[in-house]
């Protein structure tokens, strides 16, 4: 008889537990959740409900203004002997405002004389590929906003190169 109270104190002692580490799990589970659900909405949807509120306060961005550069035909820098080669360029100031486009336009003959003169102290090699032309907009932005200063060119944009 002492076995088998014995066995029932012990089957009474295991019954319990498998309920309480239930509801310990699914506390564990319920928790989780939470914190997941938490953790979703702070990174993706928080961020995106301010996104939404922040373009309908901002104004659309004003488009850029360009200026034309007189079109422009140079020779280039040969070795002796060698047939001489032309550039032809026609080129476009971007800048910000309409403001600044005006301010620049009176120093337009200048800019001309400085990309004449830089132009033609150019070899053919100075140019090839993209990398080249792209040397060539940096270089000509750097001294068309020397020539316009206090005004500020964005960019020289190029709507014909060619090299003859």
């Amino acid at each position: 008889m002492a076995d088998n109270e014995a066995e029932g104190a012990a089957e009474a002692a295991e019954a319990p537990a498998p309920k309480g580490k239930l509801k310990l799990i699914l506390a564990v589970v319920a928790v989780l959740a939470t914190a997941g659900g938490g953790a979703t909405w702070f990174f993706l949807l928080r961020h995106h409900d301010k996104g939404a509120h922040a373009e309908a306060v901002a104004p659309p961005p004003k488009p850029p203004t360009y200026v034309e550069v007189p079109d422009m035909l140079v020779n280039l820098i040969g070795l002796p002997g060698e047939r001489v080669q032309y550039l032809k360029a026609k080129i476009v100031l971007e800048v910000k405002e309409e403001k600044q486009a005006e301010a620049i336009k009176p120093s337009l003959p200048r800019v001309t004389d400085i990309f004449q003169t830089y132009l033609r102290e150019l070899r053919p090699s100075d140019l090839n590929g993209s990398a080249g032309l792209f040397r060539l907009k940096e270089d000509l932005t750097r001294r068309v906003n020397a020539a316009v200063a206090p005004n500020q060119v964005s960019a020289v944009l190029f709507k014909e190169v060619v090299i003859q």
